[in-house]
């Protein structure tokens, strides 16, 4: 039975990380989308939701069905509560991609992006990219080490936002307020996906050490 647990415990690792890379996969499509004005892509991303939301669906089944099976404790107990938080963490970059997809088609046959910021959003994507392979991938291997990396690896993130602000902010500004509210939207919604990335990370290393990251306090 102790082995039927574990290999349960194991099969939710790989469901997470699965429906990290479907995340991930998304908002690369998303971004795609996004520079290209590509409506056909955005109403992919659009349609493929359905599959990720029902990914969330049967992860939070398994993480529960863990949770009535036997009374985990300790590292069974954080493996299972760390899977329950992450699942939310995943469900928010899914949806954050959407949120990308949806101002792509919002704004067709138009551009969504000025020319001036669209380096600034192929670079956030690339970013992004990067913090979700990695989360996908601490999800399944459980190494603390390469989780503790991510935190750091956050701030491109963090440092790509504040110039893109930077450029809303200057008086050279001029592609009026519609294009400064979706620029603003979608410069939170890159931060955002990255935000929950890391998140997913922290839980990676609270699952293996029992501690909470201290940045993350």
């Amino acid at each position: 039975m102790r082995a039927a647990y574990t290999e349960k415990i194991a099969d939710l690792s790989f469901s997470l990380a699965t429906m990290c890379r479907q995340a991930d996969a998304a908002m690369a499509s998303a971004t795609q989308a996004l520079l290209q004005a590509d409506l056909a892509i955005a109403e992919k991303v659009i349609s493929d939701h359905d599959e990720l939301d029902a990914m969330r669906a049967s992860c939070e089944e398994k993480a529960f069905a863990l949770l009535a099976l036997q009374a985990p404790v300790a590292g069974d107990l954080r493996s299972v509560v760390s899977g329950i938080q992450a699942v939310n963490d995943l469900d928010r970059m899914g949806r954050l991609a959407l949120h990308v997809a949806k101002i792509t088609r919002r704004r067709h046959p138009k551009q969504a992006l000025p020319e001036e910021v669209k380096a600034y959003f192929a670079e956030m994507g690339r970013v992004a990219a990067h913090l979700a392979k990695g989360a996908a991938e601490v999800l399944e291997n459980h190494d603390a080490e390469q989780a503790l990396q991510l935190l750091d690896e956050d701030d491109a993130m963090d440092d790509l936002h504040r110039h893109l602000f930077s450029v809303l902010m200057d008086r050279e500004w001029k592609h009026g307020v519609a294009a400064a509210v979706d620029v603003t939207l979608l410069g939170r919604y890159y931060e955002r996906f990255a935000d929950h990335s890391v998140e997913v990370a922290r839980k990676v290393i609270y699952l293996v050490t029992g501690k909470i990251p201290e940045d993350a306090v």
